[in-house]
């Protein structure tokens, strides 16, 4: 009689345990594709239980909890978790202690100004569009990156930036600072000093040059007619920062008018490089400035070929001859367009 009583309570035993191992080792977390967690900052374990739930990741919190306190769960990390189908809330639970989160990626390709970006970041992040441009509108913010609230895009290299999901608008740009630094070797530093230009100076005009052209090609040469203008005390003249100073970049033909604009940008007016950079360029475009000829051109228009192909000379005669040619074939282009 003893030994059946033992053996029902061994047998009882045995069922309760494989029970509490099935469900704290069992498959619990539901989630169909590529889906996440997000914890926000200042979130408690209550926070998470709900958004888990909520979210239907697992279908009771019961067992969450319990595994919680079996880990010592209490310090809630912020972050987005990548949630796996299929496995255990003893799992999930060491995966939220310890913080192991999936980055985000800030992918940077064309961008034109600050609201640009704070609002592809805004997008992704945590921290909202209105607080990243808060802080790149924060001259003192910026101070130790080494630029201030008009060369701050200087910064934002077309590269992809791997970053966490709950960070701040200060550790956004100090990742793009980071790979600022890596990028300005010495190599480049050099470079940019045989050119009498500090790198922002280089990032300046890269992004003018990159405005101009999507030749790779023309931009050696691009750039060495701004650097010949930048040496005579010439206005650069450059119609992709009228475009920058209207904020219209949809604009098809800069007329006289749009020449008259009031701005430290419209470099009709001002000579010498604009504030800041225009445009987020290519590093093949920095790169491109760096490695730029020597020339005697001080003049290019694009071809009334429409190629994309830009004619450069030394002269305002052939210039204007190359100007009206192109003219000509804009206006014909255009009016076609109206029919």
């Amino acid at each position: 009689m003893i030994k059946k009583i033992f053996l029902y309570t061994s047998v009882v035993i045995l069922l309760i345990a494989a029970f509490l191992a099935y469900k704290f080792f069992g498959p619990s977390v539901k989630a169909e594709g590529t889906q996440y967690l997000f914890i926000k900052t200042g979130s408690g374990i209550e926070d998470v239980k709900k958004e888990l739930t909520d979210k239907k990741f697992i279908s009771s919190a019961t067992w969450f909890t319990q595994a919680s306190k079996l880990l010592k769960y209490k310090n809630i990390k912020p972050g987005r978790y990548k949630m796996t189908s299929g496995i255990s809330v003893f799992k999930l639970v060491r995966m939220l202690r310890s913080g192991a989160q999936t980055p985000v990626n800030l992918v940077i390709t064309k961008l034109r100004t600050k609201e640009d970006l704070a609002r592809r970041a805004g997008n992704i992040f945590e921290c909202d569009s209105l607080q990243i441009i808060q802080f790149l509108n924060n001259k003192d913010s910026l101070e130790k990156f080494g630029v201030d609230t008009t060369t701050v895009m200087a910064l934002a290299l077309p590269l992809t930036y791997s970053i966490n999901w709950n960070t701040t608008p200060k550790k956004i740009v100090q990742q793009l600072h980071t790979a600022w630094k890596e990028f300005w070797n010495d190599e480049r530093k050099q470079k940019a000093t045989q050119k009498n230009l500090t790198p922002l100076q280089v990032s300046i005009l890269s992004s003018i040059v990159d405005e101009e052209t999507n030749k790779a090609v023309d931009r050696p040469n691009v750039a060495s007619v701004y650097l010949n203008r930048i040496k005579t005390g010439m206005p650069l003249q450059a119609d992709p920062t009228i475009k920058f100073a209207m904020r219209d970049f949809g604009l098809k033909r800069i007329l006289n008018v749009h020449l008259q604009t009031p701005s430290p940008y419209n470099t009709y007016i001002h000579t010498g490089l604009p504030p800041g950079p225009i445009c987020t360029p290519q590093t093949e475009t920095i790169d491109a400035v760096l490695n730029s000829p020597e020339t005697d051109y001080l003049y290019f228009v694009a071809s009334s070929k429409f190629d994309g192909t830009h004619i450069f000379t030394t002269n305002y005669t052939d210039h204007i001859k190359y100007a009206r040619e192109y003219q000509k074939a804009l206006t014909i282009y255009l009016d076609s367009l109206k029919k």
